[in-house]
């Protein structure tokens, strides 16, 4: 027997501002699932997100491919195009700072406007514009900007979502309570203080209660499977709610009061520009959970836009603790005890402003290697079994990732070297784009984003109306 279909922009309603969606469901696919693969693809949304990492792999290194610091995006290379040899040089035609220009260039392909603007829209507004030109649907929250980064002056050290005018596309969420709260609502008809207060004391699962029940009992018209995945899927909701504001699930009387996040945000996070001392249990524990918060708002089509950063533009903080990779000790962190210096100049980007290809990099390599570990993490919550759409592919494999950094070498006394060969990579976004592959594309960054708009079925261009464009047709599938 067919279960009935249900209204694809059904969600948990509760009070005030709460409104938790359920996650994607067979229900909703009905119309296009027994049908044609053409209806099939209609059913699944255009998304695109910018994924940013601070401070780059040098290109000698991007040269090893998955023998290299690239061996956590292994298991994903057949959702991947890794793109080397892109050269970003004209992002550094104002010559504010080499860090920060690179920055300004990830997503855009073109110099800043100043210190509080980009030179023009990024990949990911443009794309917005064009296939949903009278807005996104109803519950669709629009572009979410998120990240775990300490490095802050210049705004395109760390937000990578723009509109065409050069200005940030949405706030920059830091603290994973914010972000939590952006996707499934707060507590109480109030705002600021009082309903943050209200917050405290309980949890926003508690005014879906009676929805839940719903969904999940006798009458609800959802099949059997629906319902298994609408109970996991507010279990997962309770769970990111406990890491988020340290919740404890054996109180009878509602959740304890949340402790702050054990990082530091805002200003305190980059004292003067001279980096923070940050253990990486600390570092990733976050940033898991805001990639874990970012990756449920997508599966939830709570989000089809914008952008996710791990560590900031020439990110300063000195790292300490053992990292593993499979279960095997790779490394120990201790920059400031092996650059043997405090402050600034004993943070990480100092192995970059070293690297050297003749030697063999050790500190820079396990740095690169855990970034790359943590941007799969991230990919990984898009591609499981879970997130299998309407045609067969993931999520991971419908939507167009763009993932880049802001420097192809860290070196700050050779401007070509170091704005050249800066890492790309993307996914297929449902078939546009080739995948399973590392190209060697020896072409200027603007067209390579323009030729990616071209793939997403957008007429607007980056960069200047005169320049001539050479598209990179070997990226289109």
């Amino acid at each position: 027997m067919t279960p009935r279909s249900i209204n694809r922009r059904a969600a948990l309603k509760g009070l005030g501002s709460i409104s938790i969606a359920l996650p994607l469901l067979e229900e909703w696919c009905l119309p296009a699932l027994g049908s044609t693969s053409e209806t099939s693809s209609a059913a699944i949304p255009v998304r695109s997100f910018n994924l940013f990492f601070g401070l780059g792999i040098p290109a000698p290194l991007q040269e090893e491919g998955f023998d290299g610091v690239l061996e956590p995006l292994k298991p994903l290379r057949d959702k991947l195009l890794i793109m080397r040899h892109v050269d970003q040089v004209r992002c550094d035609q104002s010559g504010i700072n080499a860090h920060f220009d690179g920055a300004s260039g990830a997503f855009t392909a073109t110099p800043p406007q100043g210190e509080a603007k980009a030179g023009g829209a990024s990949i990911d507004q443009l794309i917005l514009r064009h296939h949903y030109p009278q807005g996104q649907p109803a519950g669709v929250a629009g572009t979410v900007v998120a990240g775990t980064f300490f490095r802050r002056s210049r705004v395109s050290r760390y937000v990578h979502s723009y509109r065409p005018d050069g200005t940030v596309a949405a706030t920059m969420m830091e603290r994973p309570r914010d972000l939590f709260d952006r996707i499934f609502g707060q507590v109480g008809q109030v705002s600021g203080q009082d309903a943050q207060q209200q917050h405290l004391k309980r949890s926003v699962l508690d005014s879906v209660v009676e929805q839940y029940k719903y969904y999940t009992g006798g009458r609800s018209p959802l099949g059997a499977s629906s319902r298994s995945k609408v109970a996991d899927h507010l279990d997962r909701i309770r769970e990111f709610e406990q890491r988020a504001f340290t919740l404890h699930a054996d109180q009878t009387d509602g959740p304890g009061r949340p402790k702050p996040s054990e990082l530091l945000h805002g200003g305190l996070a980059d004292p003067g520009g001279e980096g923070i001392d940050i253990t990486l249990d600390a570092l990733t524990t976050e940033w898991r959970l805001m990639a874990d918060l970012y990756a449920t708002a997508i599966q939830m089509d709570r989000v089809r836009f914008g952008a996710l950063t791990f560590l900031a533009a020439g990110e300063r903080i000195r790292l300490s603790g053992d990292y593993t990779y499979m279960g095997q000790k790779r490394y120990t962190f201790e920059d400031s005890r092996k650059l043997n210096a405090s402050g600034s100049q004993g943070c990480s980007h100092e192995w970059w402003h070293q690297f050297n290809e003749k030697k063999d990099n050790e500190a820079l390599r396990a740095h690169a290697h855990m970034k790359m570990r943590e941007l799969a993490y991230f990919m990984q919550q898009l591609d499981g079994p879970d997130c299998v759409e309407a045609n067969d592919k993931t999520i991971l494999e419908n939507m167009l990732l763009t993932i880049s950094t802001e420097s192809g070498d860290g070196r700050h006394n050779d401007v070509k070297r170091e704005l050249s060969g800066v890492f790309h990579a993307i996914t297929g976004a449902n078939g546009r784009f080739k995948t399973g592959q590392i190209a060697d594309l020896k072409s200027e960054g603007l067209d390579v984003y323009n030729t990616m708009l071209r793939g997403m079925g957008v007429k607007a261009r980056l960069g200047p109306t005169d320049r001539e464009s050479h598209e990179v047709a070997s990226i289109l599938a």
